[in-house]
């Protein structure tokens, strides 16, 4: 699964980029860590008791795989925000990228690998359901798009010029980062893309 990297426009310093290995995929591939991680990403810092709150687990199983994510470098405490009693964490500033390629021989890891992108699926697609079944304003429900498109035919390297001209898109829109001053009625969006080869005459 080849990933998409944010070329620099020259304006800002291009994020780190993370390489998941076969040691950290195996951290990860959990489905309450790699749901703790995505909150966190993208609600921003919180506590094990916050997480708690959202997941319906109990602090201290939430608290554990906090440090397990904490050891594989995938989020990092909050010292800014934490108090003896509570500690604060946040989702460490890193774009990761995963090629399967890399674990394709390797039984160990194949195991992880199915539960990690198994429930990086079913997040994805779970962000889609949510937004369907929430109430919208329709000028917001009129801006959102649901879109397949089947009738191209592309050779690899076409494939992956195309991927690339989509995250340049992408990173323009991007360049200011969460942090810069938005519009009061600016809200986050989230972008999914999928493009990948299909067999002809397979099913789906």
């Amino acid at each position: 699964m080849p990933s998409l990297t944010n070329p620099p426009d020259g304006t800002e310093p291009p994020r780190p980029v993370r390489r998941i290995d076969a040691r950290s995929l195996r951290g990860l591939a959990h489905p309450l860590r790699m749901r703790i991680l995505d909150l966190l990403a993208l609600d921003g810092p919180t506590t094990a008791t916050g997480l708690s709150g959202q997941l319906g687990e109990n602090t201290g199983t939430v608290s554990w795989h906090l440090r397990q994510l904490a050891h594989h470098g995938f989020i990092e405490e909050d010292t800014g925000r934490g108090t003896k009693r509570e500690r604060w964490w946040r989702a460490v500033d890193a774009k990761k990228t995963l090629n399967t390629a890399d674990f394709r021989h390797d039984p160990a890891t194949r195991g992880a690998l199915s539960v990690y992108m198994h429930e990086l699926l079913q997040q994805l697609f779970g962000r889609i359901e949510t937004y369907l079944a929430e109430d919208w304003p329709e000028d917001w429900r009129g801006a959102g798009t649901i879109a397949d498109w089947h009738d191209l035919r592309m050779t690899p390297a076409q494939l992956k010029q195309f991927n690339n001209e989509l995250a340049t898109v992408i990173a323009r829109h991007a360049a200011a980062g969460p942090d810069a001053a938005h519009p009061s009625d600016a809200l986050p969006v989230i972008v999914q893309l999928q493009a990948f080869p299909r067999k002809e005459g397979s099913a789906g």
